[in-house]
């Protein structure tokens, strides 16, 4: 047994076992169960096998597809503002413009958000695009000379709320990403580029978004999933699963709907089943496209 705890070619494969073992007991078994579940009718006590009765049920469901075009207009819109931005802030920090103190103080300001709740934050959101005159937002557009708006009762105003509780939380995040990969580009290219004339615009397009490529691509693929997967932001804004309308519904909020609330854990899980296709069919096209599985040319 000594011999075999102390083998260089043990030694591997007992550091990856933790790992291993995570996987297969929070991910894996619970993927196979789901996939079993998916093709059965679930009442208590009882499982009786349908086969794809839940997905042709599932792709004619009104509400679902409500859902679903309410999760891929998220997850656009936040590619849309939690990529650029952060990107730009991050080079901003990382510049000379941003000195001393204040460069962490900028850092500590934006990435404190991540680390509050989703609860404390959607409840506080809530409030501040509550319908009142006395709301902050409702206060601020009066500013204006704007009316009141009932801001979580419209399918637009909602998704504002949402979008802006998303870039609230999640801007210093996708930032500090980035830094890293700035901080990570050798001080020379820019020496050498500077060397040659090179311009600040230059520079920043020809070396730091080549050499970006690597955090785009990681900050992308995440983003992707957060998008489609989100729920708890639209839970605590809307006090729950039952917005108007369904306008602040997702994928999984209509899968917590049927599993949670209606006890229907088979058609639950086809739902699940089919959210995890959709993210690994875009996010796999995706690292396809920007080359991230192109095996690299031998030198």
């Amino acid at each position: 047994m000594k011999k075999i705890l102390y083998s260089k070619k043990a030694a591997p494969y007992v550091f990856i076992l933790p790992f291993v073992l995570t996987f297969a007991v929070f991910w894996l078994v619970p993927l196979i169960k789901s996939g079993i579940m998916s093709t059965q009718k679930i009442l208590p006590g009882q499982e009786t096998f349908i086969a794809a009765d839940n997905f042709i049920r599932l792709f004619s469901d009104r509400i679902f597809m409500i859902a679903v075009a309410n999760s891929f207009k998220y997850m656009i819109f936040t590619l849309i503002l939690l990529i650029p931005i952060p990107m730009v802030l991050a080079c901003l920090v990382n510049s000379k413009l941003v000195r001393g103190k204040i460069k962490g103080v900028f850092k500590a300001s934006l990435f404190i958000p991540a680390l509050t709740s989703v609860v404390v934050a959607g409840t506080i959101f809530r409030l501040m695009f509550g319908e009142m005159d006395t709301a902050l937002m409702n206060q601020f557009i009066g500013l204006f000379g704007m009316e009141p708006v009932k801001w979580l009762k419209g399918a637009a105003t909602g998704f504002i709320a949402l979008l802006t509780l998303a870039c609230w939380r999640w801007w210093g995040v996708n930032m500090m990403y980035f830094l890293s990969g700035l901080q990570s580009i050798p001080e020379d290219y820019y020496e050498a580029a500077s060397i040659d004339g090179a311009t600040t615009w230059q520079k920043f397009i020809k070396i730091t978004i080549p050499q970006l490529k690597p955090t785009f691509v990681y900050v992308l693929t995440i983003s992707i999933y957060g998008g489609l997967a989100m729920f708890n932001e639209s839970y605590m804004l809307y006090q729950g699963n039952n917005s108007p309308n369904n306008i602040g519904l997702t994928i999984v909020g209509y899968l917590y709907r049927q599993g949670i609330e209606k006890n229907d854990m088979g058609y639950a899980s086809a739902v699940g089943v089919v959210l995890l296709v959709i993210v690994l069919a875009i996010n796999i096209t995706q690292l396809v496209a920007t080359g991230t599985f192109k095996k690299e040319d031998d030198k």
